[in-house]
């Protein structure tokens, strides 16, 4: 995979370690050119969000409190 800026061309989806045991409830993401993409884990093919780097660092830190 190409890596263009430090991100990759394809996205590198990962689950959150907070995610625990529960293998029902995870969502996972992938640092995109342009943002965060998130998705449910369940459907990877399905649809995802696009959210801005700003966006994401502000929900994780309000989520670490």
């Amino acid at each position: 995979m190409p890596v263009v800026g430090g991100v990759t061309e394809e996205p590198r989806w990962f689950k959150s370690s907070h995610s625990g045991a529960n293998e029902t409830e995870c969502l996972e993401a992938a640092f995109g050119r342009i943002g965060v993409l998130i998705r449910d884990s369940k459907r990877p093919a399905g649809p995802h969000l696009s959210v801005s780097t700003a966006t994401w660092s502000r929900f994780v830190a309000d989520v670490v409190e």
